[in-house]
């Protein structure tokens, strides 16, 4: 995908080593960084560190950058990679289901943040439950179909911009979402009745 010229801009300033390079590359990338982290980690803290790292990732491993993809999609491979990695630790160091963890100050019993939705007043205990149902649905899809599904239909990533970061075809990428949408609403089916999810 050709760059555009703001972009081409911005990685040859990175490689030369310009100091206002760095801030241009959080101011247009920083927050869609943390979004796309957050979607995956739902913890804000998790999500922000991430994002401080695939920065200074993209700002250390710039010469790597060939130009073959979208810069985006490059930074959101980056950024997947990262989450991936942060919740492959999260997961090893989960105590077991009889000793939950725990606040070191407050000894209370550590909650991680679900992704924020703003439900509207009447349909709250509804949304609720589609939440919970959701996260539930993902959480238990294979990572294979989990992953088009929240880099299309969480994200907003394009066709191309979500295959380049899974470095898969877009007609495989197409196809994985579409299976990871029918297992979405299998599970979602008693939530069909009309209740829309945003």
């Amino acid at each position: 995908m050709a760059q555009t010229a703001t972009t081409r801009n911005l990685v040859e300033r990175l490689k030369a080593h310009d100091p206002a390079a760095v801030a241009d590359l959080s101011d247009s990338y920083g927050a869609k960084i943390y979004q796309l982290a957050f979607r995956y980690l739902r913890n804000r803290e998790d999500a922000e560190e991430v994002a401080q790292d695939v920065l200074l990732k993209v700002h250390q491993k710039i010469e790597a950058f060939r130009g073959d993809a979208a810069l985006s999609s490059w930074i959101y491979r980056i950024t997947f990679n990262a989450a991936m990695s942060r919740l492959r630790e999260f997961k090893q160091h989960l105590p077991s289901a009889a000793e939950p963890a725990t606040d070191e100050e407050t000894g209370r019993p550590l909650r991680r943040d679900v992704v924020d939705w703003s439900p509207l007043a009447d349909e709250e205990t509804l949304r609720k439950e589609m939440r919970q149902a959701l996260v539930r649905a993902l959480k238990e899809m294979p990572a294979l179909y989990r992953a088009p599904v929240i880099l299309r239909d969480v994200q907003g990533l394009t066709t191309e911009e979500a295959s380049a970061v899974l470095h898969v075809k877009e007609q495989t990428l197409k196809s994985r979402l579409h299976r990871g949408r029918l297992m979405l609403r299998e599970q979602l089916a008693d939530f069909a009745s009309g209740l829309s999810m945003h």
